[in-house]
């Protein structure tokens, strides 16, 4: 990726954009830019070489694997998120998760730990603005869980739905189109249930007239009814 462009992508970025003209110019030189297809693996949490990444564009999922290789997705990040390790904490021994490409392309930026953390040290301003993304970034998981412990699961689906429509889809609140790039499956995880169940809750809507799907695509008639 040229220089100007790698420029552009941290001068806009939510967190890189409390730096000047020409900090962001200098940091220009420490990050790897990537691109990667569909279905392929970007990270692995256990990797020898830590690294924090953040999302250029594209769609991704991020799968946790567990001690017995069960594999189920954990979240959907999409252009601006940040994952790996990115709180600086040791990775859990017990699990393992990865990064995987949902969309037809990906490109990635991401940086050396080591680097990061150089860059956080010099940068006061930056690093009280990844402290506080990385604050959010908790705080929507953690209302993930909480909507896990304490909706049940028509509502679970419903919300995950209408979310989905308003993050990716095309068009408004009216005839959203999303494309589906998720199985159902990949939704039974995100939302704690069994796949039978969600083709069941698909079914119901569709019936209801709120949503059509096919396999490449999801159409929200109304995001408003969605609850």
């Amino acid at each position: 990726m040229q220089e100007d462009a790698k420029y552009w992508y941290l001068h806009d970025h939510q967190l890189f954009s409390v730096l000047s003209r020409e900090e962001n110019r200098a940091l220009c030189l420490i990050p790897n830019f990537k691109t990667v297809k569909k279905s392929e693996i970007i990270y692995f949490s256990h990797d020898d070489e830590q690294r924090l990444y953040t999302i250029k564009s594209g769609t991704l999922k991020i799968v946790r694997v567990d001690e017995d290789g069960n594999e189920t997705v954990k979240e959907v990040l999409r252009s601006g998120d940040l994952f790996g390790q990115y709180t600086f904490d040791e990775v859990d021994g017990n699990e393992d998760e990865f990064a995987v490409a949902v969309s037809e392309k990906v490109v990635i930026c991401s940086f050396r730990m080591n680097d990061f953390e150089e860059i956080l040290k010099r940068n006061p301003q930056l690093a009280i603005r990844y402290t506080k993304l990385v604050g959010f970034r908790i705080k929507r998981v953690t209302n993930n869980y909480t909507n896990l412990m304490f909706k049940d699961v028509k509502t679970r689906f419903a919300l995950f739905l209408k979310d989905w429509a308003m993050k990716e889809g095309s068009g408004k609140e009216k005839d959203i189109t999303i494309k589906n790039y998720l199985t159902h499956n990949d939704i039974a995880g995100l939302i704690c249930s069994t796949r039978q169940t969600v083709t069941l809750l698909f079914n119901e809507l569709k019936n209801a007239g709120l949503i059509d799907y096919t396999r490449s695509e999801i159409i929200v008639h109304d995001v408003s009814k969605l609850g």
